[in-house]
């Protein structure tokens, strides 16, 4: 037994100044797995918010690009209306045809109408307060149809056109007299909204 003995207590102190030989780790793939698909969400999660911050940055260009735009285009609008003033027509005593020289004033207004072809206008036909306002309604709405039909054989779209009749109920001027009832015997111009 004591031969035994040796032998044990030799190959327990041999095992024990060699170690003992490890064990080869294996790990499994499934292990190794779930940190690639972390990495991965997260580069997903990650390029997915650049994506949307690329995107709300990129409206925000395009909201303030249409902004400044329209900016512009009122800008530029005012001041083409600006530059031309729109001078009233005047009709005889009960009457609605166009005078020689309130021709000119049409031809005018036709020549600015071309050249801004978004502009609609509206045409205001008036009275003096000498007649019915019946009367006066129906000779403002001839004198406001007479401005349009004449703008129209010079090429203006009649669509472009309104007309409104007030009569004898916006006068300019409220004495009764022959230069303020000539005053109140008018087609005025308006210029509406664009199309």
């Amino acid at each position: 037994m004591k031969k035994f003995t040796s032998i044990a207590v030799l190959m327990i102190t041999a095992t024990l100044l060699m170690g003992c030989p490890k064990k080869p780790t294996i790990v499994k793939e499934e292990a190794k797995a779930p940190v690639a698909e972390v990495k991965s969400e997260a580069k997903e999660e990650a390029e997915a918010k650049a994506r949307a911050e690329a995107e709300a940055k990129a409206r925000e260009e395009a909201e303030a690009k249409a902004k400044a735009e329209a900016a512009e285009r009122v800008k530029a609008e005012t001041k083409v209306k600006e530059e031309f003033r729109l001078e009233d027509i005047h009709f005889d005593l009960d009457k609605y045809d166009i005078k020689d020289k309130d021709r000119e004033i049409l031809s005018n207004l036709a020549d600015w109408l071309s050249k801004n072809k978004s502009v609609k206008i509206e045409i205001e036909g008036h009275c003096d307060e000498r007649g019915t306002n019946e009367y006066n309604l129906a000779l403002g709405e001839r004198r406001a149809n007479s401005a349009k039909k004449y703008l129209v054989t010079l090429g203006i779209q009649a669509s472009r056109i309104g007309t409104i009749s007030y009569g004898e109920e916006k006068p300019l001027c409220t004495e009764s007299s022959e230069e303020c009832w000539l005053n109140n015997r008018r087609g005025h111009f308006v210029i509406k909204d664009k199309r």
